[in-house]
């Protein structure tokens, strides 16, 4: 499990949202818009408040699980997409490289569909909001 520091800006029921600052492997990724922060939801099981500095926890498995998902699973995807699309194009005697290329892409974009539906159900998921652990201040 990951710990990372951040300021309580928002309280709502057992949902806190944290301002966190980035660090190296943010950095890094550069997938997140934005300065110098980002904003993450946590589960508040122990009553922090707006203003405070707490510490809390992430599953290093959800992490990796959405960043596969995210990243890597719509290239394969699309690679899957432009092999059916050359299997597609002999059958129907088209042309084998228009109809990779048409494949390719219409397996990409199905599969941002799914990552849309992945983004959504792992929001909504309390097992994989990440956990406030400690206040610090």
């Amino acid at each position: 499990m990951k710990t990372e520091q951040g300021l309580v800006i928002e309280v709502i029921d057992n949902i806190t949202k944290i301002k966190v600052g980035r660090h190296s492997d943010c950095s890094n990724c550069g997938g997140c818009p934005g300065s110098d922060s980002v904003i993450i939801s946590a589960n508040n099981k122990i009553g922090a408040k707006v203003g405070d500095r707490v510490t809390f926890e992430m599953k290093e498995v959800d992490v990796l699980k959405g960043a596969f998902i995210v990243f890597v699973l719509p290239l394969i995807i699309a690679f899957m997409g432009a092999i059916l699309g050359g299997f597609i194009g002999t059958y129907i005697g088209s042309n084998i490289n228009s109809s990779r290329i048409i494949g390719g892409i219409t397996a990409f974009l199905l599969s941002m569909i799914f990552v849309k539906l992945f983004d959504r159900a792992a929001t909504a998921s309390e097992k994989s909001k990440p956990e406030i652990i400690s206040i610090l201040s």
